[in-house]
């Protein structure tokens, strides 16, 4: 029996040519521990993506987000994303992390080097294949 892939949206938050991105906690039974990624997540039963994006940027950093724009999506095995953006229209002080290891606004040059430095962990993390992915093709396509 085949397992159905997992349904997430995920948001690409920019600010003056800066990607907001969340140092995903390093717990080995989750995708990328360990690792820069993008705000978002799983679907619940019923929801929209873009309701799903609005609850988890809420929930992950007490961000609402008015109105996010589909860029794409992208499917593998494991998952489906749904990928929106928006600007940040707050500085970084007033979000909240309430889940994961840390958060910042990441440069093009790091998401091209394909790592990022974290205050937190004190050194350098690794995006994300499929975040680094994602962004590069962002950045092209805008």
């Amino acid at each position: 029996m085949t397992e159905s892939p997992a349904v997430v949206a995920v948001a690409i938050l920019y600010q003056e040519g800066n990607f907001l991105m969340q140092l995903r906690d390093d717990f080995p039974n989750i995708i990328y521990p360990g690792h820069w990624g993008l705000f978002g997540g799983h679907l619940e039963p019923g929801e929209t993506p873009e309701a799903a994006l609005k609850r988890e940027l809420l929930e992950e950093i007490n961000y609402a987000i008015a109105a996010p724009i589909k860029f794409r999506s992208y499917a593998d095995s494991r998952v489906i994303r749904h990928v929106y953006h928006a600007p940040l229209k707050v500085s970084l002080d007033e979000l909240v992390l309430n889940e994961g290891w840390d958060l910042g606004l990441v440069k093009l040059e790091d998401i091209q080097r394909g790592k990022c430095y974290s205050a937190k962990a004190r050194q350098e993390k690794p995006l994300g294949d499929i975040h680094q992915h994602i962004l590069l093709e962002f950045v092209r396509h805008c």
